[in-house]
């Protein structure tokens, strides 16, 4: 067998087993996410119910959408490094379980004081999901595919965001059963369905290749041996914990973390406000017409972010991709501030910030898992999203204290000053170019971009 034929039967084998890996184990990690982002969302839509029941200001709803973040930024680390030990499917079966219980608890507060203990334990049991989530599409995807498949995952934000507008706001509308509030069964029948994909998750998601029953024993060890080779420089030995903390003295991984913290900055403040900013546009607009208009910003940016994956990873460029991004998300909050009472210029400026904080995290990722050593992967993402996670404190925190009762545009200057900062801090980095496969028209190159 000649070495055209062997490249051609490598490319075929590697194209059949992605694809098995995707339509298996994608439908599972789809819905985690998808049900994660919408049960820490949720409460944007809840807030435009219990504003009076509760008597929550925008200051409040601030502070309380804020302080999910303080006990999740603790305990990533500990959560990731605690998948690696007991296993994924496990681990994101006990996370799904225990954040969909506490968001159904949620929707029987009684108080602020109340609501500000049921988003800390939310923070608790949502802890580790995402990066473990990204640690473990490592284990399953090549470099050179990882981009589109931290895209395809990324992608359930938009579409968690599309299901909680639409039905967040139809719920506030018109469900009041067992003579309780709208807002209420906002939080009860959104978090009901996180449990059922936990238990999905504890029977039907396989750990790693080696344990997939839908991939052959050649195609397995096939996939397992791709993966090592993307590590071969890296020497083979037992990873202790202190191997793996010494992620978090790697001058490039706090680099990235706080890089992205800016990032992360300039996401929250978009997501926890975009009900708000669109009620502002129109105070006449019912709850539903504010679910509605509120998914086009999100169904923009799911094109927008599947349009970018495909191109940083057939190019295996990700630095400028996520440059522009966030660039492009800084414009696009600075126009809405600008166009806050006119409707339509308002919405494709905030559709050019969804393009830009939705964009940005397929390149984003991609890198960080390229600069990351192996046995460093577990610690280094979930630091690095750790970190990250504290722009989702401070940011729907800052622009709650500066917004007004009139107007919530007023703070978003805090996330457009972060957005800047990250795509400055990002044209500092030198990181490699992901390798292409032979017949890619992207050449491969390892200098720094």
């Amino acid at each position: 067998m000649g070495a055209h034929l062997d490249a051609e039967d490598t490319a075929a084998l590697g194209s059949r087993v992605t694809r098995k890996v995707t339509y298996r184990i994608f439908p599972i990690v789809g819905l985690l996410y998808v049900f994660n982002y919408m049960d820490r969302s949720n409460i944007s839509y809840a807030q435009l119910g219990m504003e009076q029941e509760l008597g929550i200001t925008t200051a409040t709803f601030g502070a309380v959408a804020a302080i999910f973040f303080l006990a999740y930024v603790v305990l990533e680390i500990p959560s990731n490094m605690m998948l690696k030990k007991v296993g994924a499917r496990l681990w994101l079966a006990r996370i799904a379980i225990s954040w969909g219980l506490v968001t159904v608890v949620t929707g029987f507060v009684e108080s602020v004081t109340h609501l500000y203990v049921a988003r800390i334990a939310l923070g608790i049991a949502e802890a580790g999901l995402f990066p473990g989530l990204l640690l473990y599409l490592t284990f399953w995807y090549r470099g050179r595919e990882r981009g589109r498949a931290i895209a395809m995952m990324a992608l359930a934000q938009p579409i968690a965001m599309v299901l909680g507008s639409l039905t967040g706001g139809w719920i506030l509308d018109h469900v009041h059963w067992a003579d309780m509030s709208g807002w209420r069964w906002v939080f009860i029948l959104q978090g009901a369905p996180a449990i059922l994909i936990g238990l999905v998750t504890l029977v039907w998601l396989p750990d790693r290749p080696s344990d997939a029953r839908f991939l052959t024993p050649a195609e397995s060890r096939w996939l397992e041996s791709e993966i090592d080779k993307e590590y071969a420089d890296v020497p083979a030995h037992k990873e202790t914990v202190r191997d793996q903390l010494g992620a978090l003295k790697n001058r490039k991984v706090l680099y990235l973390a706080f890089a992205n913290f800016f990032a992360a900055c300039g996401l929250y403040g978009f997501t926890f406000f975009v009900p708000k900013i669109v009620q502002q546009l129109d105070p006449s607009y019912s709850a539903t017409n504010i679910g509605v208009l509120g998914t086009i910003p999100y169904l923009v940016g799911a094109v927008g972010m599947l349009l970018v994956a495909r191109n940083s990873d057939r190019t295996g460029e990700r630095r400028f991709h996520v440059i522009g991004l966030m660039l492009l998300g800084a414009v696009g909050l600075f126009g809405t501030i600008v166009f806050r009472h006119d409707p339509v210029p308002a919405m494709i400026c905030l559709s050019l910030v969804a393009i830009g904080v939705l964009g940005y995290m397929a390149p984003y990722w991609a890198l960080a898992a390229r600069v990351l050593p192996r046995g460093q992967t577990a610690v280094g993402l979930a630091g690095i999203n750790s970190i990250a996670a504290l722009g989702g404190f401070f940011s729907p925190y800052i622009i709650g204290k500066n917004a007004t009762a009139d107007d919530v545009t007023v703070g978003l200057y805090f996330p457009i000053v972060c957005l800047v900062v990250c795509a400055v801090m990002l044209a500092f980095l030198k990181v490699p170019r992901d390798r292409q496969p032979a017949d890619s028209p992207a050449k491969a190159t390892t200098a720094g971009v």
